[in-house]
């Protein structure tokens, strides 16, 4: 998510520092900051927006002052608490004398941050990562190593994390757990970040970190040890990779990527959101409105989103028992709706400034009813305007057309529905567990058809060149076959339509020959046996079926041309698994084509104008 950068050794440090964290813009930001670790006093200097803004203030502030010899930095994507220059990284305990800057998420932040004030400590922001300092500096006894150890055992969550404190002069401590780190070996000098790009310029010979690792950073060496302190033999790696590949990852498009990361995703958006006993636990995020006082939800959305919140109404209605509407945001303020206190209205947006939303939530607060947002940035004009947040925590989309931003709020809904029908008591508790032990197995369901998806380039090769697609899906499963013919048209310029299958014989049979391949979404559900009379109607026309199916439907393959087989799962989960082969389908009829799958002509990441 963020970007991290440390640095140790005779360079000039504010120099290393800005340009690494200028090589990891391409992960996502709204503030950032560096501390410039100087002999006498360190130097904190942090800055909201674009690192421009943190440069300036750097040569005012260190101007004909080069003592320093290490220092840390960072570029922050919210997670708890707004975009601020206080909330910015890095942040220091009570003290000033330790700094950490942290990438993940610390689930248990709140009952350490109120034993922490107990104890006398100040906390100054709203962040979760506040607390790491105040836990070093609590625990530390004249070693940092020690004391970074003894505050991570107290740690729930996720982090990828660097410490320094003026207590131990040129002395860096990292540690991860499940959010990366990659130590560059230099010769008199050693370096960290988040991320290769930021290390390229200086060092071709990079260690990666693994979860549980804990390193100690000097200038003549690194060693890196387990979480209990036994030194691990790790040698450095010579990377080959170009400065925009390292960007990617290796991956040759950010969408590839993005569709590559789901999995790890959607985990974040379900973490600390599913107690112990299966019950969902979005009481705190939800305060802003009464859940259990209103009759009625209005979801607002454009794109992608709107396809979300199809799918979110299919599972509030179903488990909540309440009714839901679903308005394409850019007309609900010109159709004079009905809304009041007792209907909700749920803005969807990854973004949070999309204009049409913005302007459909406004409208609901100005007829008096709830507005809850459902966005993947903290902070964004949609949080501000809402009584109640609910983030989706995919981290940065850096291609223009939704990948993970769309699976995360499947998830998010998924989890809203089971919380409104927690507290409406329309479902038994066990069924909510059951609900939710579902939810939580996504994430490796989701690994599965990644790791089986190898025939996609070959089926992408075989239809690149056809000119027209038909998208069909039954029930929860349609809006996903509209999101599939969006994807393709998004970035292949190759038109698509998509349909519930019911309405087929209404229209679009007409257009059914030898030339229009149909995707049609059959997995295993309740609707199975009309999907498949929609395949035989389909076939007696010469129409091409690519079938989405379950695995071990051997019923499919002797009907459709070609079937991609998905792991079993309960119908719920479907339209999250359902999505990643359509996505992979069109990233790959895109790129075969010679597009550019990133930035797709026309189009922008965040539609801020109506």
């Amino acid at each position: 998510m963020c970007g991290i950068v440390g640095y140790i050794g005779s360079r000039d440090v504010p120099t290393v520092l800005v340009e690494g964290l200028k090589k990891l813009e391409y992960r996502g930001y709204d503030s950032c900051g560096v501390a410039i670790m100087e002999p006498s006093e360190p130097k904190l200097i942090r800055s909201v927006g674009r690192i421009a803004g943190l440069e300036e203030k750097l040569r005012t502030v260190l101007a004909g002052n080069g003592a320093a010899h290490y220092g840390i930095g960072h570029t922050r994507w919210a997670t708890h608490g707004r975009p601020s220059e206080t909330n910015a990284h890095p942040h220091y305990d009570c003290t000033a004398r330790f700094y950490v800057v942290h990438n993940g998420i610390i689930e248990n932040y709140m009952e350490i941050k109120r034993r922490l004030t107990e104890k006398g400590c100040r906390f100054v922001t709203a962040t979760d990562t506040e607390v790491l300092p105040h836990l070093i500096e609590s625990f530390y006894e004249g070693n940092l190593e020690d004391a970074v150890r003894r505050a991570l055992r107290e740690v729930e969550g996720v982090y990828g994390m660097v410490a320094a404190s003026s207590l131990e002069p040129e002395r860096i401590v990292a540690a991860r757990k499940g959010a990366p780190l990659v130590i560059g070996v230099g010769a008199g000098e050693n370096f960290i970040a988040s991320d290769v790009p930021a290390l390229l310029p200086y060092t071709r010979r990079m260690m990666f970190l693994t979860d549980g690792d804990l390193a100690v950073i000097e200038r003549e060496g690194v060693e890196i040890k387990d979480a209990k302190g036994a030194p691990q033999r790790r040698n450095p790696e010579t990377i080959s990779w170009s400065a925009e590949m390292a960007e990617r990852e290796g991956y040759p498009h950010f969408m590839l990527k993005e569709i590559y990361e789901q999995p790890r995703a959607i985990r974040d958006t379900l973490r600390g959101r599913i107690a112990n006993d299966g019950s969902v636990s979005l009481d705190g995020e939800l305060a802003g409105v009464d859940i259990g006082a209103v009759d009625r939800v209005s979801i607002v959305a454009c794109g992608t989103s709107l396809h979300a919140g199809m799918i979110g109404r299919f599972v509030i209605e179903s488990l909540a028992r309440i009714p839901v509407d679903v308005d394409y945001a850019s007309e609900f303020r010109y159709r004079n709706p009905v809304a009041g206190p007792r209907t909700l209205v749920v803005g969807v947006t990854q973004s949070g400034e999309t204009a049409d939303t913005l302007a459909a939530m406004k409208e609901a607060h100005e007829r008096g009813a709830p507005v809850l947002a459902v966005c993947n940035v903290v902070g964004s004009q949609a949080s501000r305007q809402s009584d109640a947040v609910l983030y989706t925590h995919a981290g940065p989309e850096i291609g223009v057309a939704s990948t993970k931003a769309f699976t995360t709020q499947l998830a998010l809904l998924f989890l809203l529905a089971l919380q409104m029908a927690q507290v409406r008591k329309t479902v038994p508790q066990s069924e909510i567990a059951r609900y939710t032990r579902l939810l939580g197995a996504a994430p490796d369901l989701l690994q599965q058809v990644i790791d089986r998806s190898a025939e996609i380039p070959a089926l992408a090769k075989k239809f690149m060149n056809y000119r027209s697609f038909l998208y069909l899906g039954r029930g929860i499963n349609y809006p996903v076959a509209m999101e599939g013919a969006l994807k393709l048209k998004e970035i292949s310029y190759i038109h698509a339509e998509g349909y519930t299958a019911g309405e087929m014989k209404h229209g679009p049979i007409a257009l059914i020959d030898h030339e229009m391949p149909v995707v049609v979404l059959a997995p295993m559900d309740n609707v199975y046996r009309k999907t498949m009379g929609n395949i035989e109607e389909v076939k007696v026309r010469d129409g091409i079926v690519i079938a989405i199916a379950t695995e071990g439907d051997a019923e499919i393959g002797q009907k459709a041309d070609h079937v991609i087989y998905l792991p079993k799962s309960d119908p719920w989960i479907n339209p999250i698994l359902t999505t990643i082969p359509l996505q992979l389908f069109s990233y790959y009829v895109a790129s075969l084509r010679g597009l550019d799958v990133d930035k797709p002509r026309n189009l922008a990441k965040s539609v801020t104008v109506e």
